[in-house]
């Protein structure tokens, strides 16, 4: 395993989830070298698809950068030691979240109109 404590660096999540994904990420340090990122990332991802749901994706490494659009509640970056590691829910890959975002916009379109 790295050695260092996990520092968050941004999160839009529950903490319980938090605490999952930082869990998550020791134990694939475990299993993995810090060098196997695809390994950890997988790991990672196919364990929140498992807890939570499809759609995560995770992205793993020591030095990226990204610009995503993530589901609301569904987002931590945070790092161990030098390795980074972004973990999020895809718009994509909550359907019934974007149908209930379009039905709250129609319902202040009609409001706008009344």
């Amino acid at each position: 395993m790295l050695e260092g404590k996990a520092v968050i660096g941004e999160a839009d999540m529950l903490q319980t989830m938090q605490q999952d994904a930082l869990d998550l990420a020791a134990k694939a340090l475990d299993f993995f070298d810090v060098t196997d990122s695809t390994d950890i990332a997988r790991l990672i991802k196919k364990e929140f698809d498992r807890m939570y749901g499809p759609g995560w994706q995770c992205i793993v490494g020591r030095d990226f950068g990204s610009f995503v659009t993530h589901c609301f509640g569904c987002f931590i970056y945070f790092q161990i030691g030098s390795l980074s590691i972004l973990l999020f829910r895809g718009s994509a890959g909550y359907p019934e979240q974007e149908e209930n975002q379009f039905e709250a916009l129609e319902s202040l379109e009609t409001l706008e109109t009344i």
